[in-house]
């Protein structure tokens, strides 16, 4: 017989038995349907979390600072013994030639700004001395402006534009109740000022008993950060940052120990800060998979490196186990839906006896009636399957939708998609749930003995 005859043999008796067959398909239907949405769960969560990942840990970028060497006071006395360990130009020249470099950017970190507009003040918690035409290449995107080649420029983050207050005002305002000045003040440090190419003043905070001269550095900002998406204005409202070019970082981080008697402030780690140009130098590669390979040439150079890498590595471990549970459950929904369609085609050969002994007393072989009952079965799994991925891509539909009714409706994009290479394999798993099932009920039929059936019945 060809395959076309037991197709059509297959096909006749699954029509002839509608009810059971409805039944076994949509146990099949309803299995690979979970294994599909589970791989796309998956697989968009995987594509989403990497998004974010470039866009919060930065798994992409690596810190370099001086290496952890011997101290200056090395038994041998000898006081360089510590410079093979030292984040030097040449060093950083040579970082430049790696490969799969795709920016490079000296960083200084300097604390402790006040700045003042329009009788207003506001505060800088951080100021970032670093290359400002390397800030887009690093993903720091901006709202308003960019980077400028004049002196004395500033590029502020969204939450320093907000809370700035005016002294005058807040003594000569009257509260009725702490709980009314409470409020204006929750208000107040979430009001966004326009500040994009206004000139401000910079006014470096003491942080020792001892207090030098004032020094007040204008500069003008020519450039505003984006506001983070998903944040709140209270959580934006600390974020209160800004990048100034290296000239200017040194600058500024004269007048501070100016200001302090000649001293340079601590840095967070409490330690006297350096007196180069920059402390910290922070490379991005063209991607995430050629972090390690980079990172081994920075060791090799005996600096302190450090990566994002691992946390990547440890939500794509959690991923996996999230895949896992869905694929599981998949697989026994079925492992269920198996179990149906062995007892279907069981009772189809009970049912079959007096066909199946006709058919052996007119020639047909073992194999051919085998055949027979597996390529019904594989019908009945590819049926499922089908209505399995009809299945999938409503579930995926509606979960879609949830997620973006309980976010607000803010994205269009969905989150939750079905790559075409999840399709075949839903698929797959379909036929071979019906062929698996259909073996039992195979040989069993093949095994019926012609002349008693046909007594029987």
């Amino acid at each position: 017989m060809k395959l076309t005859n037991y197709i059509k043999l297959g096909w006749d008796q699954l029509k002839r038995r509608i009810v059971v067959t409805a039944l076994c398909a949509m146990g099949i239907a309803i299995g690979s349907a979970s294994i599909i949405v589970a791989l796309s769960f998956g697989e968009s969560i995987n594509q989403f979390s990497k998004a974010r990942m470039y866009d919060f840990l930065k798994s992409d970028e690596i810190s370099v600072r001086s290496g952890s060497g011997p101290e200056t006071g090395a038994p041998d006395g000898d006081p360089n013994a510590s410079k093979p360990y030292e984040l030097t130009q040449s060093k950083i020249d040579l970082i430049r030639s790696f490969p799969h470099m795709k920016a490079l950017s000296t960083y200084r970190t300097l604390h402790g700004f006040q700045l003042e507009l329009d009788n207003k003040k506001g505060y800088l918690n951080e100021i970032y001395a670093t290359e400002l035409d390397t800030l887009d290449d690093f993903g720091i995107e901006l709202q308003q402006g960019g980077p400028s080649d004049l002196e004395n420029t500033i590029i502020l983050s969204y939450g320093a534009t907000m809370g700035l207050q005016d002294e005058q005002v807040s003594r000569t305002r009257n509260y009725e109740n702490e709980r009314e000045a409470m409020q204006a003040w929750r208000e107040q440090r979430t009001l966004a000022y326009p500040m994009y190419q206004k000139l401000i003043t910079l006014v470096p905070q003491g942080f020792g008993a001892s207090s030098g001269e004032s020094v007040s550095i204008p500069v003008r900002v020519v450039g505003i950060l984006k506001k983070p998406e998903g944040m709140s204005d209270d959580i934006v409202s600390n974020q209160k940052i800004a990048y100034v070019s290296p000239a200017l970082g040194k600058r500024l981080s004269e007048a501070q120990a100016l200001m302090n008697g000649g001293q340079e402030r601590p840095n967070s780690g409490g330690q006297p800060a350096t007196t180069a140009d920059y402390d910290e130098v922070k490379v991005k590669v063209t991607d995430s998979s050629h972090v390690k390979e980079v990172e081994e040439l920075l060791k090799k150079l005996k600096l302190d490196v450090q990566t994002n890498l691992y946390r990547e590595e440890r939500i794509q471990s959690e991923l996996m186990i999230v895949r896992i549970v869905f694929g599981g459950a998949g697989l026994f929904i079925l492992f269920v839906a198996s179990i149906s369609i062995v007892v279907a085609m069981t009772m189809s050969t009970y049912q079959r006896r007096r066909q199946i002994g006709i058919m052996k007393v007119l020639g047909a072989n073992l194999r051919q009636i085998r055949n027979m009952f597996m390529v019904e079965s594989a019908l009945l799994g590819l049926l499922g399957g089908l209505v399995g991925i009809l299945l999938s891509y409503w579930v995926v539909w509606a979960i879609n939708i949830v997620i973006m009714r309980f976010s607000g409706g803010s994205g269009s994009e969905e989150i939750l998609f079905i790559s075409l290479w999840i399709l075949p394999l839903g698929l797959f798993f379909a036929i071979m749930t019906g062929v698996l099932s259909g073996i039992y009920p195979a040989v069993k039929a093949s095994r019926t003995d012609a002349l008693t059936a046909i007594k029987r019945d």
